[in-house]
């Protein structure tokens, strides 16, 4: 019988958010990550080609966390509700996630990965990027009855930017958000979007 890895890749990732979230990218390399572990570099090496393989696994897990949660809520029956759960879903997420909370929103992608997506998730995060398009560009639709530019960009503000400066300031000081953000969410989303179409 084959022995169980004593290093899981999930552990290794664990281990990189967490540098992240304390050192951001450019504080990672792999003998941080060993040495955090109490693993060899190895063992690393073993399961990811490279650091920037193991960063851009980090990020896309982090994204495929955050969309996965934030599509079921845009994609409710009801257009209005469904933006405003939407909009409370990071406000929620950001609550349950701290640290993959610290890299979503302090960081960019190109943060992690200056050099560019390693060839072997290139396909991964395209997809991602076009679903989360693809969602965003039908709640436009349905909510404010245009895709538009000047439409996108509300329905963008209200669902995406509002929250973020909502949570940012409690993210940076690495602290829960308080109650009031949700109140201070949902006002600020029923002022943008309201009951009025956007053309």
């Amino acid at each position: 019988m084959a022995r169980p890895a004593r290093y899981s890749s999930q552990g290794m990732l664990d281990a990189a958010a967490a540098l992240v979230a304390a050192r951001g990218p450019a504080g990672v390399t792999v003998g941080a990550i060993a040495q955090s572990l109490g693993a060899p570099t190895g063992s690393i090496y073993h399961r990811f080609r490279s650091k920037d393989v193991l960063l851009a696994e980090l990020w896309l897990q982090t994204v495929e966390s955050f969309q996965d949660g934030f599509r079921a809520a845009l994609a409710g029956p009801d257009a209005h509700a469904a933006g405003l759960d939407a909009a409370l879903y990071t406000v929620r997420w950001v609550r349950a996630h701290p640290v993959p909370a610290r890299l979503l929103l302090l960081h960019h992608r190109d943060d992690f990965l200056p050099g560019g997506w390693p060839a072997e998730v290139v396909e991964r995060a395209d997809a991602l990027a076009r679903g989360g398009e693809e969602a965003f560009r039908s709640f436009t639709r349905r909510v404010l009855g245009s895709t538009s530019a000047d439409a996108r960009r509300r329905a963008r503000y209200a669902v995406v930017e509002l929250p973020v400066a909502a949570v940012i300031a409690h993210v940076r000081a690495d602290e829960t958000p308080p109650p009031i953000v949700d109140a201070l969410v949902t006002d600020a989303y029923r002022a943008v979007i309201g009951g009025e179409r956007a053309a």
